[in-house]
């Protein structure tokens, strides 16, 4: 891997684009962007779209519409179609729940609204970091206020934040207005609730009032790397920070996100990542200066675990006659497979696109620390091998790299021709792409196509968001081991 090397070929570095399942694609994208385009986090945002954690901007349909500028968040909202016990915890959390608003400094507009909590006397609020990360990211833009149910507002200081689980510790800048206002207190850590249970979500939905919402607990959320709680109930745009409670009123995890392709299915932070920021911030001085670099901290600690986990697991094996081909296990990722209908004449087609539902949050437009893998075989022995030589090649060059963007500069990619794990011969591109604040990191993507058949192939593609370098070579190293035959595929020739 040589990261400064620039690649001549046909690879182009282009902004990514929709990804399509066919073997003779205009365009391709890496594949953890398709599914995650129905996952939105519930802070309010300026754009009036819904943001994703996991890869791209989202549309939420509930936000089209910019809000007037910070209305006062009127009357607490009567919740309808919750039980007494969820009528008797919104009613006792109601001196507890917050609006936070992220507002421009030259005017009275607010970028951004979501829910926080109170979590300690003293007034430190609980909320999540995508609601204030146009302060963390541009102190000298913007300001941070509080609205409480009752019409009490004040501003805020930025005291903490873990970019990684999407958490954030603010308090107000005069604490007198929310004392005696008391806490939403902590489950104890080995009180976990039955899958089942009622939890009930407090917020402010969509900025017309504060209103809470029943569902289920149903434990963590399968495959997902992050600790992510999957919450059984609706939350919408704005409920994003607020608390998520048992029946006795106690701090089960915070809002984030919801699925919005399907009903019902909503996540949270699990209270105990909330209760450890509290612990490392309740006595940190106020954030006056952008957070690039504790982002990149937080963001380097991430991907050394993430990529230990993922080398240090061994491949699946694809089923594929001739080749031996670098699948991921399924214990924090997804695959999905596609490929040509029965009976299709020429080239024969098959997908995989295995993705991770976990991403770390940035900005509206950046998310990062995230794996993804993609592998495609080709069978082209009804068209003979010129034709399969000639399809098989466009194929390969017309993957797109990420272009320079706001938060990057143009990938830079290099090309060599690899002896794969068993020797396979295969032509690799690897390229890197730097970011331009957080310059310890950069995006990862292998490009790799197998060499030895006349009418047979194997292509794939993996794509790593935010490592050092040294993670880079070892992911590289990695998956290009994954490739070979299977032990009974001919060497060389067509199968």
């Amino acid at each position: 891997m040589q990261a400064g090397a620039a690649y001549t070929g046909r690879v182009t570095a282009t902004p990514r684009s929709t990804t399509h399942a066919s073997p003779r694609r205009a365009e391709r994208q890496p594949p953890w962007l398709a599914p995650a385009l129905a996952l939105a986090v519930l802070a309010w945002p300026a754009t009036g779209h819904g943001a994703d954690p996991s890869a791209a901007p989202a549309a939420a349909s509930a936000a089209a519409m910019p809000l007037p500028a910070a209305q006062a968040p009127g009357p607490a909202a009567s919740p309808a179609s919750v039980s007494g016990t969820g009528q008797r915890i919104y009613a006792d959390m109601q001196p507890r729940l917050l609006q936070v608003r992220t507002l421009l400094k030259t005017q009275d507009s607010q970028s951004s609204v979501g829910s926080a909590f109170l979590v300690t006397p003293e007034g430190h609020l609980i909320t999540n970091y995508h609601v204030v990360s146009s302060y963390a990211l541009a102190p000298q833009r913007h300001r941070l206020v509080y609205a409480t149910v009752d019409g009490q507002q004040g501003a805020l200081d930025l005291l903490a934040i873990d970019v990684v689980h999407d958490l954030a510790l603010l308090k107000p800048a005069d604490p007198a207005p929310l004392r005696g206002r008391g806490a939403v207190p902590f489950r104890p850590a080995d009180a976990e609730p039955e899958r089942g249970a009622r939890i009930f979500s407090l917020g402010n939905p969509l900025d017309v009032g504060f209103a809470v919402t029943e569902g289920a607990y149903n434990g963590l959320a399968e495959r997902h790397y992050l600790p992510t709680l999957f919450f059984g109930g609706s939350l919408s745009a704005g409920m994003s920070g607020g608390p998520a409670l048992d029946s006795q009123g106690r701090l089960v995890g915070v809002n984030v996100a919801a699925r919005r392709e399907g009903e019902q299915v909503s996540f949270l932070v699990p209270g105990a990542l909330a209760q450890a920021l509290l612990a490392r911030g309740r006595n940190a001085k106020p954030i006056t200066q952008p957070v690039h670099a504790e982002i990149e901290r937080q963001l380097l600690a991430h991907q050394d675990g993430l990529v230990a986990r993922f080398v240090g697991q061994p491949w699946r094996a694809a089923g594929h006659p001739r080749y031996r081909i670098p699948v991921p296990q399924e214990n924090f990722s997804r695959c999905w497979g596609s490929g040509a209908p029965a009976g299709a004449r020429g080239v024969v087609f098959e997908r995989s696109d295995c993705t991770m539902d976990s991403a770390v949050f940035i900005d509206e437009r950046l998310r990062t620390g995230a794996i993804s893998v993609r592998h495609e075989t080709y069978d082209g022995s009804r068209i003979g091998a010129l034709r399969f030589q000639q399809r098989y090649a466009a194929s390969f060059d017309n993957e797109h790299m990420g272009g320079p963007d706001g938060h990057r500069v143009a990938a830079q990619c290099t090309e060599r021709t690899v002896a794969a794990g068993g020797g396979l011969p295969m032509r690799a591109v690897v390229c890197l792409q730097a970011y331009k604040k957080l310059p310890a990191l950069v995006d990862l993507t292998v490009l790799t196509t197998s060499l030895d058949g006349e009418t047979t192939g194997v292509q794939g593609r993996l794509d790593a968001l935010g490592l050092s370098l040294d993670s880079a070579r070892l992911l590289t190293r990695h998956y290009l081991e994954g490739f070979g035959w299977t032990p009974a595929a001919p060497k060389t020739g067509s199968r």
